[in-house]
């Protein structure tokens, strides 16, 4: 048994700040929060870990990354046909680490778009993150993100490969038509993800048309929203135009990722239907676009100022939002970025909070983190400061705490 006691505690569902507070885990869970003077309370208190002039919050959670890609080492040109899945795995190892020294203590992986065999590398990632091999976050796997041919997420497309140059598989999440969406929906399912990502429009990096273009046909998006309900799987759909937003809204989608280009319309028809939106804002100021194809960079030119207004809309409409970074379009373990820059285009700092903790939960469908409540699991960060006043001491996580075990930080 660990009590840890902070100068502040802050409960993110109700925005109250308790001085001093204490949290009793026990094994992986919550057992007991007090505050006050008075201590700890009543009952056995093990040992106590004083961590001093920091404010105690639940872990952070990402909706939009990719452990799998980007980190030390990787190159953007070569990359996609140099590095065999073991690399990828091994240079993952590393993106976890950082991820979770960040004080994000879950993820969801958000599709693969790369070359594996039919291998569902993040599934075998979370294994062994779960088995203790590996030091990193709950992982919610994706499998492989499900796009045409040519879409957005089709890495042929990025680097504008010719015929027969890694070409990619259905199992891989190639699927074009009713039938192979159905068929690549079930692969991804049987081998362990516990969502799926689709590919609904264009990107701003797409050599493949403009970045709202829808890309698959309302039938097929329903197709894809079918085959992972009825196995009890949500879907994130990469989604720019705000007519393929409307279009995936009303196949069942569950959360818009990006979401670019929404206009008012669609922002109240997303309100309406409870979709959340994982808008990714931070990347908008930190891609480097210098080095891509010159039509992209007018795309992403044109596109980008557009898209700074979304999230005020978003959140002013009563969206549901929750924190997600595309990393590594941010770098993995600077994923507070996104948390700053929410706040950055207008949105509160304890709404910023939920949409990283228990928004999040929500979209996850799970109750057993995001707060600081006995019998949750005992996912806890403190960071220096007050962040309902400074939303970027979120940066300078000074403990982390997964599961009752400390992965930064140590007692004073």
């Amino acid at each position: 048994m660990i009590t840890l006691k902070a100068a502040r505690v802050l409960h993110v569902e109700t925005g109250e700040v308790r001085a001093p507070g204490f949290v009793v885990v026990d094994g992986e869970r919550i057992v007991r929060t007090s505050a006050g003077p008075g201590g700890v309370g009543g009952g056995e208190v093990g040992e106590l870990i004083d961590l001093g002039d920091v404010t105690l919050l639940p872990g952070l959670m990402d909706m939009e990354v990719n452990l799998l890609m980007g980190g030390r080492g990787e190159t953007a040109h070569l990359s996609p046909v140099q590095d065999d899945p073991p690399l990828r795995m091994l240079r993952a190892v590393g993106n976890a680490r950082r991820t979770l020294r960040a004080g994000f203590t879950t993820v969801r992986n958000l599709g693969l778009f790369v070359k594996t065999g039919g291998y569902l590398l993040d599934v075998a990632l979370a294994k062994a993150i779960d088995a203790g091999w590996i030091d990193g976050p709950r992982v919610v796997p994706a499998g492989h993100a499900i796009t045409p041919t040519g879409g957005h997420l089709d890495p042929t497309m990025f680097a504008a490969f010719a015929p027969g140059v890694m070409s990619l598989t259905l199992e891989e999440g190639i699927a074009n038509g009713v039938d192979e969406v159905r068929k690549a929906v079930r692969y991804q399912i049987k081998h362990g993800a516990r969502l799926i990502k689709v590919c609904a429009s264009g990107g701003v990096m797409s050599h493949t048309g403009v970045a709202g273009a829808q890309h698959y046909s309302d039938e097929e998006l329903r197709a894809i929203v079918d085959e992972a309900h009825r196995r009890g799987l949500k879907v994130a759909a990469h989604t720019h135009g705000a007519g393929a937003v409307r279009s995936a809204v009303e196949a069942g989608i569950d959360c818009i990722e990006h979401g670019f280009l929404l206009d008012d319309e669609t922002i109240a028809l997303m309100a309406a239907r409870g979709t959340f939106l994982v808008p990714t804002t931070a990347l908008i100021d930190g891609m480097d676009t210098s080095h891509a194809a010159p039509e992209l960079q007018a795309k992403a030119a044109e596109i980008f100022p557009a898209a700074r207004t979304v999230v005020s809309r978003a959140a002013a409409a009563g969206v549901k939002i929750a924190v997600g970074t595309d990393a590594p379009a941010i770098p993995h373990g600077r994923n507070a970025q996104e948390l700053i820059a929410l706040v950055e285009r207008g949105m509160a700092p304890l709404h910023v909070l939920r949409a990283a903790t228990v928004d999040a939960a929500e979209l996850l469908g799970v109750d057993d983190r995001g707060r600081l409540a006995d019998g949750l699991l005992a996912d806890l960060i403190a960071v220096p400061g007050d962040p309902l006043e400074d939303i970027s001491v979120m940066a300078d996580v000074r403990f982390v705490m997964k599961g009752g075990k400390v992965y930064h930080g140590s007692p004073r």
